[in-house]
């Protein structure tokens, strides 16, 4: 039985710069750093100190040498904010690429871009 979703791989081509988007953008915490000594590091990330899933950010080249038949695309990701208005402000204050605030039937919801131009969603909803 699966209860839990525990991380989302996202696969990158600038793990620093991709760091910086999340961290000092996006606003998550750095869970962990991890190197194998042989080329091979990722950084796990989340939205909150105690969230249940995170994302890694991987080296999409090295990832795509090592692992045949990995899909390296980026995930479709849809966020949850408790204070939407107040997260676009401060996304478009810090320069990101969102789009418009829409409604939809689940309520208010923007997308934005990450530093590498993927795109992701944010839908108001409390917890």
């Amino acid at each position: 039985m699966i209860n839990i979703l525990g991380q989302v791989m996202l696969y990158v081509n600038n793990q620093d710069e991709s760091l910086k988007f999340w961290t000092e953008k996006a606003g998550f915490y750095l869970v962990s750093e991890e190197d194998n000594g042989q080329g091979m590091k990722w950084f796990e990330i989340a939205p909150t100190k105690d969230a249940q899933t995170s994302i890694v950010l991987h080296n999409k080249e090295l990832v795509a040498k090592m692992s045949l038949g990995v899909n390296l695309e980026t995930p479709s990701l849809m966020f949850f904010s408790d204070n939407l208005d107040k997260l676009y402000k401060d996304f478009t204050d810090k320069n990101i690429t969102v789009g418009e605030i829409v409604n939809v039937p689940e309520g208010k919801v923007f997308n934005f871009a990450d530093n590498e131009e993927n795109y992701f969603a944010v839908v108001e909803k409390s917890n």
